[in-house]
């Protein structure tokens, strides 16, 4: 995994890129109904925030995936339920599986 000081490099690679100067099409920023081009200090903020994201997405990405994974709690109860009332007593219920799928499907790093 990476260090947030890695991602901040690669991140300023990328963003460098998409300078104008470079090449690139450019950051723009629509200020009172004008578009300009990013400011230094706005492209600064651009790699601050990159990396500071794809830490995030790095750190907690399993997390969120997870949670879009999931049904909704109102299904996993019912599942629950249906489990329990079923009294099979061991690791093999439905709502189980479903739990397990979605965390073997996003497992943490």
């Amino acid at each position: 995994m990476a260090t947030l000081e890695e991602l901040t490099a690669a991140a300023q690679t990328a963003i460098d890129a998409e300078k104008t100067a470079n090449g690139g099409d450019g950051k723009w920023a629509q200020v009172n109904n004008e578009r300009r081009e990013f400011t230094d200090a706005e492209y600064d903020q651009a790699v601050t925030d990159k990396a500071a994201n794809d830490y995030d997405e790095q750190e907690n990405g399993y997390s969120y995936a997870r949670a879009e994974a999931y049904d909704s709690v109102v299904d996993q109860l019912d599942l629950l339920y249906h489990d329990m009332t079923a009294d099979k007593g061991d690791k093999t219920g439905e709502w189980y599986k479903a739990i397990k799928a979605v965390k073997d499907a996003n497992p943490k790093p």
